[in-house]
């Protein structure tokens, strides 16, 4: 069957699938959304408290920094705590992976031939397939192995792909094959390029993100560009956006770039305009209201919020809850794309709130009713 709107279709690219933890990664699997604490592990407290906030922005994985012993003792009791599977970020020391893995880390990042000798990969494999733990072969272009920059001069789309390769097979070598796989690189064309080599050559499913990418603006543009081109191409199963922000920004940028593909659909999706002096109501501040007050929902539904009428009826047809500007303080609000009734500025913020909550009240009960009639088939 053709779809109605091919030009909105992404064939996405097909890998294994693979558990981390309770979520599955690759296959037909809802690509994930992952971000990092940047709490010091060893203070369990404050890293709970970080992992809390990232759920509530929707984190599927969370990943945590194990650089020391007592990073690995604390991670016992964070996990207990933790609602999503956690990621153990080990880079030298096998030891701190062996610790991770019997904490009860869902997987383990790590580069299998930075850890040492062949018996020290080798225990490691061990653990993770005595704890059910998955691995994540972080390859980055800031820390590429010597031998391979001395073969091609500079970080380059080969080099990141055939160290890759080199530390699969490391794995391969061990028979375990519950991995996945990140080639990153802070340059967008290097990374874009390195994901789209290692798709061909490998059947995995595959980390995506841009390292380094810079501050919330800035690093949330590089990351949509880099990352968007590859998810528009159906490459990804996992993405991480890397900011210099706390990690609920980088998580919400990561449904927001999963959201503007149609891959995946969380909480309240906002059409707005840029505002100009048509406007009926201060756009940009009642945009920047509504969604900090909606952010609670989890529920799909799609809002526009529009200062006049040369877009906002065309806007409104196409969403589930409409807000256009009208004259004097009296604005017209559509529900399911047809004009309703009309709203004043004073009340206009309170009410879209109420629109919006008891909307996703409406749809979550359909969807409990439709589960509830789908189980007595």
């Amino acid at each position: 069957m053709s779809s109605i709107r091919p030009w909105r279709d992404i064939a996405r690219r097909q890998s294994r699938q693979i558990m981390v933890g309770r979520v599955p990664v690759g296959g037909d699997a809802p690509i994930t959304v992952q971000t990092m604490t940047n709490t010091l592990t060893s203070d369990a407290v404050a890293t709970i408290d970080q992992i809390r906030r990232c759920e509530d922005a929707g984190a599927d994985l969370i990943r945590v920094s194990c650089p020391d012993v007592e990073s690995t003792a604390a991670l016992r009791g964070i996990v207990k705590a933790a609602r999503v599977p956690l990621i153990a970020d080990i880079h030298f020391h096998y030891k701190r992976a062996l610790e991770a893995a019997d904490a009860g880390a869902a997987c383990l990042r790590i580069n299998p031939g930075n850890i040492g000798s062949g018996e020290r990969v080798a225990e490691v494999v061990r653990a993770a397939k005595a704890n059910g733990c998955a691995i994540r072969i972080g390859v980055n272009a800031g820390s590429l192995e010597k031998d391979l920059l001395e073969k091609y001069g500079e970080p380059c789309p080969e080099a990141l792909v055939e160290s890759a390769l080199d530390h699969i097979k490391l794995l391969q070598d061990h028979d375990f094959h519950e991995y996945k796989v990140a080639v990153k690189a802070s340059d967008v064309f290097l990374a874009v390029a390195a994901y789209m080599q290692l798709a061909e050559a490998v059947d995995c499913p595959l980390h995506l993100g841009i390292t380094e990418a810079g501050g919330l603006i800035g690093g949330t543009v590089k990351s949509s560009i880099g990352m968007g081109n590859l998810l528009w191409a159906g490459i990804g199963d996992t993405i991480r956006v890397s900011l210099s922000a706390e990690p609920e920004e980088e998580v919400r940028v990561g449904f927001e770039i999963l959201k503007s593909l149609g891959l995946r659909t969380r909480g309240v999706r906002v059409v707005s305009c840029p505002s100009c002096a048509r406007q009926g109501f201060d756009v940009i501040r009642t945009v920047q209201a509504l969604e900090s007050r909606l952010g609670h929902i989890k529920t799909p539904l799609s809002l526009s919020v529009l200062g006049c009428v040369v877009n906002g009826p065309g806007e409104a047809r196409e969403t589930d809850i409409g807000i256009t500007g009208g004259g004097n303080g009296k604005h017209m609000v559509y529900l399911s794309g047809v004009t309703d009734h009309h709203v004043q500025s004073a009340d206009m913020l309170d009410h879209i709130v109420a629109l919006v909550e008891a909307k996703a009240a409406e749809i979550e009960a359909g969807m409990s009713d439709a589960g509830h009639a789908e189980a007595a088939e």
